[in-house]
């Protein structure tokens, strides 16, 4: 079973199944988690939505085509709530020491791993693939999609991080090792969104819905995750579309290099918003605000 849905599929696929109610208790408990920090309404979300995922699946007829094994809808689910339990356990609350970033390294490299792993020695169903090259080589379109991302960074995001504050979210950066780490640790959380949110959540949630349910599905637990992190305030009104605009890429495009890409160079501008706020005067002459 591929990791990815064809689009067509995906489009074609009914619009409202009763299966939307548990794949939504799974996905909301990410906002109880990482927007309320609430973690028992989390839990309670987890359980009720596996509980009723296990309660449509038991009582429906599964015809399998010869030699090709349908997904199962719980197991599926379960991977999605086993990554979002491992990354609850911490707070995401952004710190540079080695303690912090340690903490970071193993909860999110966690939260991807062992979904991978159950899948693919527990199931043995390999639901959760990392298609790095995907559909061959990028297009005209593409090349210019990631130069339009970075004018947008450019333009939208100083005015969003230093007007709303946000920016004290994140550790003060005033030397040259703390800006190092906040570099580091910038490009390894955009890339582990994209093997959680993408690869993970939102290629599982794919093989039972259409495109637009999914995408919508993904997005929740995707800003509900940088709402913690840090992206608060009016944060939502640029996590909402650019996290919709990330599962519509990798479907057309199958590729985790040109999303990862798309990720890396939006969070390059945001790295540079910061070491900006956290230092006036240094990078004035870079940004408009």
């Amino acid at each position: 079973m591929p990791s990815v849905a064809s689009p067509s599929d995906v489009f074609e696929r009914p619009v409202w199944t009763w299966r939307l109610v548990p794949a939504a208790l799974v996905c909301l408990a990410a906002p109880a988690f990482f927007v309320l920090l609430q973690p028992v309404l989390g839990w309670t979300l987890l359980a009720a939505g596996l509980f009723s995922g296990w309660f449509l699946s038991r009582g429906s007829a599964r015809e399998e085509e010869p030699g090709r094994r349908l997904p199962s809808f719980v197991r599926d689910l379960s991977l999605i709530a086993l990554g979002m339990l491992i990354v609850s356990a911490i707070p995401l609350k952004a710190e540079l020491d080695d303690l912090g970033m340690l903490r970071f390294t193993i909860a999110l490299g966690g939260a991807v791993l062992a979904p991978y792993l159950v899948s693919r020695f527990v199931y043995r169903d390999r639901a959760i693939r990392f298609p790095w090259r995907g559909g061959g080589r990028w297009t005209r379109f593409q090349w210019t999609w990631l130069v339009a991302v970075l004018v947008l960074g450019w333009l939208i995001l100083p005015y969003y991080f230093i007007t709303s504050g946000v920016y004290l979210n994140w550790p003060v950066v005033d030397t040259p090792d703390l800006i190092a780490r906040l570099f580091v640790g910038v490009g390894a959380v955009g890339i582990w969104d994209e093997l959680f949110f993408i690869c993970t959540c939102f290629a599982l949630l794919l093989r039972h819905f259409t495109f637009w349910q999914a995408n919508v599905l993904q997005t929740i637990v995707f800003v509900s995750f940088l709402w913690e992190l840090g992206y608060q305030a009016w944060g939502p009104l640029l996590t909402v579309p650019f996290a919709l605009l990330q599962g519509f890429i990798f479907l057309k495009t199958r590729s985790l290099a040109y999303v990862v890409t798309v990720h890396l160079l939006f969070d390059a501008v945001v790295f540079g918003v910061l070491v900006h706020a956290h230092n006036p005067g240094l990078l004035d002459g870079l940004f408009l605000v």
